[in-house]
């Protein structure tokens, strides 16, 4: 336990940086004394396994009769690097201890089979629900091809997003904005709505030291995007796409001149089909997964359409009532509480001063 313990504070430091790879850890250990570690530090880099040989090659340590602890399957099959089963082999590992087993369809129990087949002892599942949870969107997007959805949002105890005057800075305290600077550098992208960009002519950039910036994906149904807003005017430095359902040909020119690009996704009903816009993130642009930092009516669309699949939700420890003043999820609601909307696997921190509950959105027929 202790040594996949390890191995899952390595993977985490690849947090934001190796997308759509999944965050992975590896240590070596012998006669119970760690003599190699590593984890995938970048997408297109070494993977976990093969860092941490070379932490040991650097030190001229053999590693022939170790154990091998890794938080992921290893892969067996070539892609930007060589299989990592074949450097195991290489390098005389006697037992490999895994936490994750790899839904990837190239890997998939085929790793542990390789392994195994040439005299390798293997362990499986051990810290496997830790390991599991560490690369969520992986998994999901692996297996979907669709990204993974978190939607995030901030508001007071009496479940208000802003005052009745529209104010809403700031309803948390610093510390829990600074954890959505992590969430920003979690996900592939970020997305909001235009009536976001319209009130508060946000950045919807990644403000952490030496972070990466997400993909901005703005759902403006029809280009009402000013073209002096910040993310019109930072789109040639921050990738930005604008969805759009019937965009205007000529101010899509303009857009595009400036450095967004327009993606179209129309809906029946005029506006953005999220399904389908879904579909050509993590299809096409492979976008495998978005924070979406919406106001009501955004948020109220996506679950209504499926697309969401966690809520990340910041309570603040104050009040600000007023009938008027908004709420995280705006459109009609639902007609009774029967048809509510059902979260699971809710569990709750305290950042700073104010309560965070994640939850999963628990839909009846949805497969991915």
């Amino acid at each position: 336990m202790q040594f996949m313990r390890q191995a899952l504070t390595l993977a985490q430091k690849g947090l934001g940086f190796v997308s759509p790879n999944p965050m992975v850890g590896a240590v070596i250990v012998r006669d119970g004394t760690v003599i190699g570690e590593g984890y995938h530090a970048q997408y297109g880099g070494l993977h976990a396994e093969r860092n941490a040989f070379a932490d040991c090659d650097r030190r001229g340590i053999d590693c022939t009769g170790a154990s091998l602890y890794v938080t992921l399957e290893p892969c067996c099959h070539h892609g930007k690097q060589p299989p990592c089963t074949e450097a195991i082999l290489a390098h005389g590992i006697r037992r490999v201890i895994i936490g994750s087993r790899d839904p990837n369809p190239l890997v998939a129990g085929k790793g542990v089979q390789f392994l195994r087949e040439h005299g390798i002892a293997v362990t499986e599942d051990v810290l496997r629900a830790e390991c599991d949870r560490i690369n969520e969107i992986f998994f999901h997007y692996i297996t979907c091809k669709t990204p993974f959805v978190t939607m995030k949002y901030a508001m007071t105890a009496d479940g208000k997003i802003a005052c009745f005057t529209g104010k809403s800075k700031w309803i948390t305290g610093e510390s829990a904005r600074a954890d959505v600077q992590v969430q920003r550098l979690k996900h592939s992208a970020v997305m909001a709505g235009i009536g976001t960009v319209l009130a508060d002519d946000p950045m919807l950039t990644c403000r952490l030291a030496n972070g990466r910036n997400p993909v901005r994906i703005l759902c403006d149904s029809s280009l009402r995007i000013p073209l002096n807003s910040k993310i019109v005017q930072t789109a040639k430095d921050v990738p930005t796409m604008i969805a759009a359902a019937q965009p205007d040909p000529e101010k899509a020119r303009i857009l595009e001149a400036a450095g967004c690009r327009i993606v179209t996704a129309s809906g029946t009903d005029g506006k953005v089909d999220l399904p389908a816009l879904m579909q050509i993130l993590g299809g096409e642009l492979q976008i495998d997964s978005i924070l979406l930092e919406g106001g009501a009516a955004l948020n109220w669309s996506a679950l209504q359409s499926g697309i969401v699949h966690k809520i990340r939700a910041y309570i603040a420890p104050k009040i600000f009532g007023g009938a008027a003043a908004k709420t995280p999820v705006g459109g009609i609601g639902v007609v009774e509480p029967d048809h509510a909307f059902m979260l699971t696997d809710s569990a709750a921190e305290m950042i700073g001063g104010d309560l965070v509950i994640e939850s999963r959105v628990k839909y009846v027929h949805r497969n991915c």
